[in-house]
């Protein structure tokens, strides 16, 4: 019985999307030795922060929940709960006025 001839068996080479599966890996590697050798041939500065005076810091008395930092810290773990803040001791009530 005779066979069909006509698809003839090609090596892989010859085969375009073999090339096309084996372009996208190739670049990376390539890619990659040309960092390598980026990174090798012009190393980053190191770079030396001088120490300057530092300015003193203020903070409120009676902790972080005094004075103006009030609503950012309750902001804050609003944010961070999930949940209703707690009611404040310096709020006042109707009746209590």
């Amino acid at each position: 019985m005779p066979q069909n001839t006509s698809a003839a068996t090609r090596p892989w080479w010859r085969y375009g999307h073999v090339w096309l599966v084996i372009a996208g890996p190739l670049v990376v590697v390539i890619a990659s030795f040309v960092t390598i050798y980026l990174a090798i041939r012009t190393p980053d500065p190191v770079y030396v922060d001088r120490p300057k005076a530092a300015a003193p810091v203020s903070r409120p008395v009676g902790g972080p929940e005094a004075g103006a930092m009030t609503p950012a810290m309750q902001a804050r773990n609003h944010a961070a709960t999930g949940g209703a803040a707690p009611p404040s001791s310096n709020r006042t009530t109707g009746a209590d006025q």
